[in-house]
């Protein structure tokens, strides 16, 4: 999925001002979204193609009709490599506090798909809610703002009897506390990915040792400190291949890709096909 960004990864969601909650229809040709965060539940619907999506180490990948449940704050990617059509959801934290009891202390999860009849059941009735807000926003027929909202609310109802549990308070610090201690090395990262970062540096911006932090940061975002930064190059890198004529060596020296042959074997693990193949194909959709 496309995201706003400040520089510091923390995703902005441009909300609709008449419902308060972001929702749209997204068709991408291929996309790298780096890991990132935002304090809303993100709801992805898949509709055409496949997604790989990364929430906290835990990697799920989605097929035509799966539905995934992004919780608040948690660090998150997705990657796909060909054409897709999903629908997107983000509700804030802000929002679903005015509606929903104690909701800082609430699991989300949608159980999907492999889940017991029951349960697949529920997944599947709040699928079929989501297409008929689909239908209501991309189509506009007349009082569809009046029906979207009554089945947004629908929804919170669905995610609060449905799909929440009761987070163990032991669990909802230990998440907290290392949340807080990588906000301040993501927003240093994001904002200088594109220069070397010396270990000891960033290591300080955590407080840690420099060994310490590389276990640390390696337990929380399941990847180690230059494979993370290198994630971030590799989107930005990406967005200027498919957006812009730039050739491929200016693209990696503006993002500070200085290992050519690295990110030759990056490119094509991540999308299977190279950095000129992908944007003669992208020409030729055109």
């Amino acid at each position: 999925m496309k995201h706003t960004k400040t520089p510091a990864n923390y995703e902005l969601i441009p909300l609709d001002d008449k419902t308060n909650v972001r929702f749209f229809t997204s068709e991408e040709r291929g996309s790298l979204s780096a890991p990132h965060w935002h304090d809303a539940i993100e709801i992805i619907l898949l509709q055409e193609g496949d997604l790989r999506v990364n929430i906290d180490n835990n990697v799920y990948v989605l097929q035509k009709n799966e539905c995934i449940l992004i919780p608040p704050n948690r660090i998150h990617s997705a990657l796909c490599t060909d054409f897709n059509r999903s629908i997107v959801f983000q509700i804030p934290e802000i929002f679903l506090e005015k509606f929903i009891p104690n909701v800082n202390t609430l699991e989300f999860c949608l159980k999907d798909p492999a889940a017991a009849p029951i349960m697949q059941s529920k997944v599947d009735f709040f699928k079929e809610t989501l297409e008929k807000m689909q239908y209501l926003i991309d189509e506009r027929p007349d009082g569809a703002m009046l029906k979207f909202n009554s089945l947004l609310f629908e929804v919170l109802f669905q995610l609060y009897h449905n799909f929440s549990t009761k987070a163990t308070p032991s669990e909802l610090t230990r998440r907290s506390k290392n949340f807080e201690r990588l906000k301040p090395v993501l927003h240093y990262i994001s904002d200088n990915y594109n220069r070397a970062i010396p270990l000891e540096e960033i290591a300080g911006i955590a407080m840690f040792e420099p060994k310490y932090f590389c276990r640390f940061f390696k337990k929380c975002m399941g990847m180690t400190f230059l494979e993370y930064q290198n994630e971030i190059r590799l989107s930005r890198i990406y967005e200027d291949i498919i957006a812009t004529d730039k050739t491929i060596s200016d693209i990696l020296e503006i993002h500070g890709f200085t290992n050519y042959k690295l990110f030759r074997k990056m490119f094509k693990e991540h999308f299977n096909t190279t950095p000129t193949s992908l944007r003669n194909s992208i020409k030729n959709a055109l």
